[in-house]
């Protein structure tokens, strides 16, 4: 198969995600809908992993590291992400986490000591200032749900930084899918008290098969195949420009926002987003 086919797959299976997340989003609760997510996605992950893998490989000094990266990809990525996109645009979601590879330069900077170049810390400014324009686009309005929810996914966005960052250690040492898998399947479990307890809370809301649809979109689509073909193309192609194909990802949830969601497209986003990922281009560049 085409390994540009296979990308642009799995790019548009990703972008599809921020629109699902916001449809489904209006009517299940983030909670709810983060445990859901992760029961069907732990189903199909530990099958995929006990297939590939036979066995968890992890030494027993390692345990708390990936508990660790556990924590940050399911609890606060996952879950922080599916309530903020409540309150924002389907659009924003997809830029924001296009300012994943520019927080890992920050992150990195700080926590692994790595050098910046002059040309990086540009292209970071340049991200900011872009982002900074879409997520203050309807002003300075602390208490407005549209800020709330882009703050949200802000932190979520960090946390996916953290994890791409603190996991490249158990990642050289035991491979990308073992690592991401583990940390999926630890992640999900983590999460499995804080869905019951609202379900227990609150009761079980009643879903409509749309919603249940976009469920598994979410649980088998992003969570499961898109990950798969994350790592197909990362082992048949050179990683930048793999990473250069996912700065498409906020052009391709806009257009389908448009179509699908009718998301009217400001002045402010087209501007914000076209230096975001100027800037996200530049900090990828040698």
């Amino acid at each position: 198969m085409n390994i540009y086919i296979v990308i642009f797959f799995q790019q548009l299976l990703a972008a599809g995600t921020h629109l699902v997340a916001k449809t489904v989003t209006q009517e299940v609760h983030p909670v709810f809908l983060t445990f859901l997510r992760n029961i069907f996605s732990l189903i199909a992950m530990l099958f995929l992993f006990l297939i590939r893998e036979k066995r968890v490989k992890i030494e027993k000094k390692d345990l708390k590291h990936l508990l660790w990266l556990s924590f940050l990809a399911v609890p606060i990525n996952q879950f922080l992400y599916l309530y903020g996109i409540k309150f924002t645009l389907a659009s924003n979601g997809a830029l924001l986490y296009a300012m994943t590879p520019a927080l890992v330069l920050i992150l990195s900077y700080f926590i692994l000591k790595e050098t910046l170049t002059r040309k990086k810390i540009i292209g970071v400014m340049v991200a900011f200032t872009g982002i900074s324009i879409v997520v203050f686009e309807k002003g300075i309005d602390f208490s407005s749900d549209y800020f709330y929810g882009n703050v949200m996914i802000f932190i979520a966005v960090i946390s996916w930084a953290l994890f791409a960052i603190q996991g490249k250690k158990l990642v050289k040492k035991y491979g990308a899918f073992h690592i991401t898998a583990l940390s999926m399947i630890g992640g999900a479990i983590m999460f499995l008290p804080i869905g019951t307890y609202y379900m227990v809370s609150v009761g079980i809301p009643t879903i409509t098969t749309q919603n249940w649809w976009g469920i598994l979109y979410l649980s088998l689509g992003t969570s499961v195949i898109s990950y798969i073909l994350w790592f197909y193309s990362l082992a048949r192609m050179d990683t930048t420009k793999v990473a250069v194909f996912a700065n498409a990802q906020p052009i391709l949830t806009t257009i389908l926002a448009v179509i699908f969601l009718n998301q009217p497209i400001t002045a402010a986003f087209l501007i914000g987003g076209t230096i975001t990922i100027a800037g996200v281009l530049l900090t990828q560049r040698t």
